[in-house]
């Protein structure tokens, strides 16, 4: 040994941070970085009493016994690393609690799955009393019920606040099915104290003259009528609807209609009627189009405004779309929708071209569209087309021209068109025999006619 080793070995004795224990050597070893690499592997990984992998097992039991499935929960829980640092006693009053409000299996793993918070038995606990005032002649969905609980989760609402909010509606006279649609599609009315609700419906009775049951049915088509707020809205639009000429009982008539038309925007009924004004077209279309009077002709304009600018389709070509092909408005819409997901999904167009080709949804969908399309794509798949035929070649001809073009010189294709082929027979207009009574009466003539006829010649000659 030399004495340089001899004096690092020494030295290593003059530090005690260095003296390690090293139970499998009885000795003491001096290199640090082997003592740790043989203390891992003789020693394996200890967990505190409350750590979350200890607790992994038994949440994970947990929620299986509770009906969660197995092929989720691995995901589940790396999204929610949080959980295992609950106590599983408490998870398990959290889940009684959830199946107290809604005995379902399918609402419990729904509301695990959108919610995990509600796991926390310190945020779900004032749950535990149930939904008070509503055991009894009440029937609340599973999303109703789903929606409540996420949005006073997400805000943390007062448990007396949310129940003052649902009874409130319910003194108001809501039904049950009213007040689940409500709760479905716009549970931030929760969020509204009892004395806002109550001035919404207050307004909305006053200003529109109407009763409880009627605004049971209004909420129950338009729940957006509750939103707070909306009253500064619908005196906007109560005074435009009177500058434009319609007293309230016209109002009224078509709210108890259709209550949609409270999502009108300010200005947009205007906009509507200026464009039905200047249609130049048949005045049987026109006539058809007012049939049900101005602002029920409006409101469909606004209908068929919204569902083309839903496929993508600008604000000002929606608007130049309907005035250049009327026949639009009296269509329904879902006619409209059939028209447009066919162009889309079937006949591989784009939506623009609705556009430069309007009168494609001015047609009928079974009697002219889909015979020419069939032909067209029968001619395409044998190669019988020269050149590509676009929407406008396919919509604007003619019944004649587009059967002298592309269905008289294939005989196989006057199966599919229908018209002027040569196995139809063709309908006559009148009943058969219907001549009979064009024919002038033929009366007899009398000897004194006889007479009168043979003077009056008498006296030419």
């Amino acid at each position: 040994m030399t004495s340089r080793s001899i004096k690092i070995f020494f030295m290593s004795f003059s530090n005690p941070s260095t003296l390690i224990p090293n139970p499998s050597l009885r000795c003491f070893c001096t290199n640090t970085t082997t003592v740790k690499r043989k203390s891992q592997v003789q020693y394996p990984l200890q967990f505190q009493e409350k750590s979350p992998q200890r607790n992994l097992i038994a949440v994970s039991s947990l929620l299986k016994k509770y009906g969660f499935p197995a092929l989720e929960l691995t995901n589940f829980l790396e999204k929610n690393r949080r959980l295992l640092n609950l106590d599983p006693a408490k998870i398990e009053n959290s889940l009684k609690i959830l199946l107290s409000l809604k005995p379902s299996q399918e609402f419990l793993v729904s509301m695990i799955s959108s919610c995990p918070r509600v796991l926390e038995y310190d945020a779900i606990k004032k749950w535990e009393g149930g939904m008070r005032g509503f055991e009894e002649g009440s029937n609340l969905s599973s999303l109703a019920i789903r929606n409540i609980l996420e949005v006073s989760m997400k805000f943390e609402l007062d448990y007396d606040c949310v129940l003052g909010s649902l009874k409130c509606l319910k003194d108001l006279g809501v039904s049950d099915i009213t007040l689940n649609k409500v709760l479905e599609t716009h549970p931030m009315v929760i969020t509204m104290s009892a004395d806002k609700v109550r001035d919404c419906f207050e307004f909305v009775v006053d200003a529109f003259g109407i009763d409880n049951v009627e605004f049971d049915r209004i909420l129950r088509v338009y729940p957006a009528v509750l939103v707070y707020g909306f009253q500064n809205k619908f005196k906007r639009l109560l005074d435009e609807f009177r500058a434009l000429g319609f007293n309230m009982e016209v109002v009224k008539k078509q709210l108890l209609r259709d209550p949609r038309i409270l999502a009108f925007e300010f200005g947009e009924l205007s906009r509507c009627l200026e464009l039905l004004k200047s249609l130049k077209c048949r005045e049987a279309i026109k006539k058809d189009i007012f049939h049900d009077g101005a602002f029920k002709a409006g409101y469909e304009v606004k209908l068929r405004v919204d569902c083309l600018r839903n496929h993508g389709i600008t604000l000002r070509d929606a608007y130049s779309v309907l005035w250049k092909e009327p026949r639009v408005i009296l269509y329904s819409l879902d006619d409209v929708e059939k028209k447009i997901e066919f162009l889309l999904h079937v006949m591989k167009f784009d939506i623009q071209c609705v556009v430069e080709v309007p009168e494609y949804l001015g047609v009928n969908f079974d009697k002219h569209i889909l015979p020419r399309f069939k032909v067209i794509d029968h001619l395409r798949s044998i190669g019988g087309l020269g050149d590509e035929v676009g929407l406008r070649e396919l919509i604007k001809p003619s019944r004649m021209k587009f059967y002298n073009l592309y269905v008289k010189p294939y005989p196989e294709c006057e199966s599919m068109y229908g018209r002027f082929s040569r196995d139809t027979e063709a309908r006559s207009q009148h009943p058969v025999g219907m001549w009979k009574l064009f024919i002038p009466q033929n009366n007899p003539k009398s000897r004194v006619d006889i007479m009168n006829i043979k003077s009056y010649m008498d006296s030419l000659a």
